[in-house]
């Protein structure tokens, strides 16, 4: 048996740039193994299978997985599995059941927008910075005085700003150092940033789950808000912030993150971008 599949390019309007994504329709009857070896082999940071919704009111039932694990909500497979269920349906809105809850998405001139399905919030987790440096091969001036916590919003990532953009662009995980500050702070992936412009430019390593570096991580960006709001603060209702990501690696993502805040406390983040379709196929269904 053989199942449709299409390649988006997510966060981006400019084919192959932003982060590709790999969308297997038909997934009804697979198996949670069969989606993992489909998702090894494409290979990508995520894979999403879309599946007929167990609700009718509903647009399709999802699942994510990375080339290693399965992963309750991600922000660039949402955005483009809506932007791709939009174009075969001319839906202005597209409402995914994620393992993480049910994800509305807004569709409107090639631009989806969501809500995140979890609020995000910091963990009590504790990140000794001495060993951030080390585990990121870099000196410990590159690490800003903004104290590095771990953020979950369904995933979960260690948040560290760093100095500049010099410092960002030399970061890179260090073996044995990168294993023993995750399993210390209980994550996978490390979430880098610099502020530049309207937003920042950051990058996100999690080799450990089969990812490298990440071109654009809409759940991290969600999620980073909660980091920015114990650190420098968020101003009192809505701000709009733009995230740069995956220009060090030649695929440069425009993430656009909105949030409210009320009384310093986070009351939503909402994500945004773009997709550009990019190939599409067939792939032959595991044993």
């Amino acid at each position: 048996m053989k199942l449709p599949y299409h390649i988006y390019d997510v966060f981006t309007q400019t084919a192959f740039s932003g982060n590709p994504l790999a969308i297997v329709t038909g997934a009804d009857d697979l198996t949670s193994p069969q989606m993992q070896t489909i998702a090894r082999e494409f290979n990508l940071s995520e894979t999403i299978f879309v599946m007929a919704p167990k609700d009718p009111a509903n647009s399709a039932r999802v699942r994510i997985f990375f080339p290693t694990a399965e992963i309750p909500f991600a922000g660039h497979p949402t955005i483009g599995c809506a932007l791709y269920l939009a174009a075969i349906t001319d839906a202005a809105e597209i409402r995914l059941e994620e393992e993480a809850g049910l994800v509305p998405v807004t569709i409107r001139d090639g631009r989806a927008e969501f809500p995140a399905p979890i609020l995000p919030h910091l963990t009590e987790a504790e990140v000794d910075r001495p060993r951030l440096a080390q585990a990121l091969d870099l000196a410990l001036p590159n690490l800003a005085r903004a104290a590095p916590r771990v953020g979950t919003g369904g995933p979960t990532f260690l948040f560290a700003q760093l100095s500049n953009l010099a410092a960002l662009a030399k970061a890179r995980p260090v073996e044995p150092h990168w294993s023993r500050l995750m399993t210390e702070c209980g994550v996978d992936s490390a979430y880098l940033y610099v502020p530049e412009g309207d937003g920042y430019r950051a990058r996100m390593f999690s080799p450990t789950a089969g990812i490298p570096e990440d071109p654009a991580t809409g759940s991290a960006s969600a999620i980073l808000m909660a980091h920015l709001l114990d650190t420098v603060g968020l101003p009192e209702g809505e701000t709009h912030l733009t995230l740069r990501q995956g220009i060090e690696m030649g695929r440069p993502s425009h993430i656009e993150v909105t949030t409210r805040v009320a009384d310093q406390t986070l009351i939503s983040v909402k994500v945004a971008g773009h997709g550009v379709p990019i190939a599409s196929g067939t792939v032959t269904c595991p044993v």
